[in-house]
């Protein structure tokens, strides 16, 4: 047994959560396990959404004004009781969400495949719930240190597990439609902050006084209504018996399609080079996109400034405090309308992977981004609003098919009997990302404006490094082939594996769940119903504010 299996272990020891226990019976509808992925990619999504908290806390101590400490390092932030928190401070939050995905994805991803989901999604639960209360005590006694390891690491770790807990039991109950099916759970994470961060709106303005900003009682609240959501999510898990396909399906054909018929053992996927070209494929693309998500806001209001509000004359600089109020509100409509292009990018990208193949699906992504940010300067020089929004959102709508079209180009190379654990070890990936997208895209603004560049071309430079790192995935793409055959595993291997999985169950007959491809009943459609209605709930309140942009 390994470390990190000794630390999951305790977990669900009486068995009631072990992957005998997950195993389909006859009747099961596969329609029902991507509602019950969306339950916890929904809740662990508003990680994207933490930003709605940094302003109320960075006023905590001060209530109506912050309280600040302006020689104060980050250390002794860490530990003070009597200055208000930095929102750039506070902003290392998202640092420890998408490092921690990414570290504990790859360490517990090998656990996941032996444990099953529903034990990665109840400790996933656990996590995020429980560390969303962990950092409510933070909040509530002023610490920022026990906030970053409540919500952060501890909450962190929940990301991880509950991002990729559906991977691997999606993609074997639709072997047709891997995209697709990959597409709909993962959108769930990019639409969590469209629920979460109006939510945690509500919740701030219900719980604040005149001598508390209302975000300890609001993550209570959050992490208690999130452990419930998730714990559905998990319990409502089902895996494959060895042997299931749907009936009347057939695998592609290898040479035609890139989609392996074997194996790759986890222990090998590394040592392969598809394994690391799709790790670049993955980083460059996402450290593009991810880049821009964070500075969406202040790029729209640099580059259009009072075009945004009726003056086209006036420049940032020359609009007063209040006509950059209005064009913040404004602003934060356009961030609001890329969550939705990153939303249906998921669905939308993943499931034309279905018909295009991933490899093709990645090259538009690359060509077709290389062209949008090349053109970016020209639309914001045209003073074009409509060409510019709809130019990121297609961007974005990449950038969010990216992460939802991966899953399926690893089953493709390696296989499915460890794709989520594959799967998991990729997602470093992103950590990568999350760190070389946003330093390149401030840190290039900053020394623009140093050097006296206009505002609305303080991104022109960008644009064009962007491009270029879009050049190196494609490059990355191209140089993909299928697996050498020498890292396949034997029929004997597979067989022993599956055998272990789900020793108290007979293989079964293709088709036997009398489910084919597909098809609601009942059951199905009202879990679908339960994710939803919160989901188009969020989406009503996107539009509410994007629709100020124009």
């Amino acid at each position: 047994m390994t470390t990190a299996d000794t630390v999951l272990a305790p977990v669900g020891a009486s068995g009631f959560l072990d992957r005998e226990r997950t195993i389909a019976k006859a009747g099961f509808n596969r329609w029902l396990v991507p509602p019950a992925a969306l339950c916890i990619h929904l809740c662990i999504g508003m990680a994207y959404g933490f930003s709605v908290f940094w302003l109320p806390l960075s006023r905590s101590i001060g209530i109506t004004q912050s309280k600040a400490c302006p020689d104060i390092s980050l250390w002794q932030e860490l530990f003070t009781t009597t200055c208000d928190w930095k929102v750039a401070s506070l902003g290392w939050m998202y640092t420890l969400f998408f490092v921690l995905l990414g570290v504990s994805a790859a360490i517990w991803g090998g656990w996941l495949e032996r444990a099953g989901p529903r034990k990665a999604g109840f400790v996933a639960a656990l996590c995020w719930g429980g560390g969303l209360l962990i950092g409510a005590f933070g909040v509530y006694v002023h610490q920022l240190w026990i906030m970053w390891l409540g919500a952060g690491v501890i909450g962190g770790v929940g990301l991880g597990l509950g991002y990729i807990s559906p991977v691997s039991t999606l993609i074997k109950w639709f072997p047709d439609r891997r995209g697709m099916a990959t597409g709909m759970a993962i959108m769930g994470f990019g639409g969590g902050a469209m629920i979460g961060a109006p939510l945690a709106n509500l919740l701030i303005n219900y719980f604040k006084t005149a001598t508390d900003v209302g975000v300890w009682q609001t993550f209570v609240v959050m992490g208690v209504i999130y452990f419930i959501f998730m714990t559905i999510g998990a319990f409502s898990y089902r895996v494959t018996p060895p042997g299931w396909q749907p009936d009347g399906w057939t695998p592609p054909s290898e040479k035609k399609s890139m989609i392996t018929e074997h194996h790759v053992h986890l222990n090998n996927a590394h040592k392969t080079p598809q394994f690391w070209l799709i790790w670049w494929v993955l980083c460059l693309n996402v450290s593009a996109g991810i880049g821009v998500i964070g500075m969406a806001s202040p790029m729209l209001q640099e580059i259009f400034a009072g075009k945004l509000i009726g003056h086209p004359e006036l420049t940032f600089s020359q609009l007063s405090v209040e006509q950059k109020a209005s064009i913040a509100a404004i602003a934060a409509g356009f961030a609001g309308l890329l969550s939705l292009f990153n939303i249906g990018g998921r669905f939308f990208w993943a499931s034309m992977s279905d018909l295009m193949g991933r490899k093709n699906t990645y090259y538009t992504f690359f060509i077709l981004g290389i062209v949008l940010y090349a053109l970016a300067p020209t639309f914001a020089a045209m003073g074009s609003k409509l060409l510019f929004v709809l130019g990121f959102g297609i961007i974005l709508s990449m950038y969010g098919g990216g992460f939802a079209t991966v899953p399926a180009y690893l089953a493709d190379m390696f296989g499915t009997q460890f794709v989520g654990a594959i799967h998991g070890r990729l997602l470093t990936a992103w950590s990568t990302a999350g760190i070389i997208g946003p330093v390149v895209v401030n840190y290039i603004r900053e020394f623009q404006l140093a050097a006296g560049v206009p505002r609305d071309q303080l991104y022109n430079t960008t644009m064009y490094i962007l491009c270029a790192m879009l050049i190196a995935g494609l490059i990355c793409n191209y140089l993909i082939k299928p697996v050498d055959p020498k890292w396949n595993m034997s029929h004997e291997e597979v067989a022993r594996l599956q055998a272990a999985s789900a020793k108290s169950e007979a293989s079964v007959q293709h088709g036997s769940f009398g489910i084919g491809k597909g098809g609601l009943d009942a059951n199905a459609a009202l879990f679908w119903a339960f994710v939803g209605v919160p989901l188009a709930w969020g989406v009503w309140k996107t539009l509410e504010s994007a629709v100020k942009i124009f």
